[in-house]
């Protein structure tokens, strides 16, 4: 497969305001949510889903992340990754994880208000690859963004509605390149900067965010134009530091980031947005100008020839953990 490498243009701070310092709101402690991989808000409340499990399950949480109520279908997922909550209601979940690339279908899983649920396969049009990201637009089209160890991911739309039953065939419709930022955190060192796992839409509709391990990334959005926002230079939000952060929601205001991770306890992080205050400088966009560095450390190779090694070590990684488990 050819490799393919993409610069993601990124501006450092919205026009009308800036991201502040996150700050911790609770830690979930509850033990049916070891691998918590997908977050959405609903008002006052947080819906978590666990990664694997033997049934399609979502955990309602309060403001101190207690757990209360449990909805579930009877659907045994392969690797559920990712959460969005729609307009009608319908919780989906993203049964689309697959760190072997071997499975023939992916699937959505819909867990309806009234208690029933639905479940579509999707196909890709070249070949198996594992998403951790799921952008639910307002219309309802959910969009797949693959993980991968180079960065250069791709965005997957179904080409027909979702369907109970149905297999429907999908369309690659974007690509996108993320590069080396120097944020600290997850399980694969510094490759874990370049690799998607999470995605979410704000309530209002007027924002989309995909996270790394280590960074979030913010589009404008219009209407449902996923595509079209994801064209656009998106702010970059550094995330506080985490061993396995995957999930990713906005809260209930439509800008405030919140963020969450596997492993227990799991901290649920909240990354307020402050209208009033002054944005930094825009960062370069020059491919030859981009950061790679973390920390104090200066590189001595390229943004590119690092993001290569980095990538190396984390397809061995991932290839392993892969072979032995089957939920990641």
């Amino acid at each position: 497969m050819a490799l393919m490498w993409a610069v993601l243009p990124v501006a450092a701070q919205a026009a009308e305001g800036a991201y502040a310092a996150p700050v911790a709101q609770c830690s979930i402690g509850d033990p049916r949510l070891p691998e918590l991989s997908g977050l959405a808000t609903a008002g006052g409340t947080l819906l978590a889903m666990n990664d694997g499990g033997s049934r399609a399950e979502v955990y309602v949480l309060d403001a101190t992340c207690a757990v209360g109520e449990v909805r579930s279908a009877q659907v045994d997922p392969y690797d559920p990754e990712d959460l969005a909550l729609a307009a009608d209601g319908t919780l989906w979940l993203a049964d689309t994880g697959d760190n072997r690339q071997d499975r023939a279908t992916v699937a959505m899983i819909g867990l309806r208000p009234d208690g029933t649920s639905s479940l579509t396969r999707l196909t890709y049009p070249d070949g198996p690859h594992d998403a951790e990201a799921l952008l639910l637009a307002p219309d309802g089209t959910p969009y797949l963004v693959t993980k991968e160890v180079l960065g250069a991911s791709a965005v997957y739309r179904p080409d027909a509605p979702l369907a109970d039953g149905a297999t429907v065939p999908m369309t690659k419709v974007a690509d996108l390149g993320f590069t080396l930022t120097g944020t600290p955190g997850g399980p694969v060192g510094r490759a874990g900067q370049l690799l998607v796992t999470g995605g979410a839409v704000s309530v209002d509709g007027q924002r989309l965010a995909l996270r790394t391990y280590t960074d979030a990334y913010v589009w404008p959005l219009t209407g449902s134009d996923v595509v079209g926002a994801l064209h656009g230079a998106p702010v970059r939000v550094a995330l506080p530091e985490a061993p396995q952060g995957e999930a990713i929601s906005f809260a209930a205001n439509s800008r405030d980031l919140v963020v969450a991770g596997e492993g227990l306890p799991s901290v649920v992080t909240v990354v307020p947005f402050d209208s009033t205050a002054t944005p930094a400088a825009a960062a370069p966009t020059d491919p030859s100008a981009s950061s790679a560095t973390a920390g104090s450390e200066r590189d001595t190779v390229s943004p590119v020839v690092a993001a290569l090694l980095a990538a190396v070590v984390a397809t061995i990684v991932v290839w392993t953990w892969g072979r032995l488990r089957r939920h990641a």
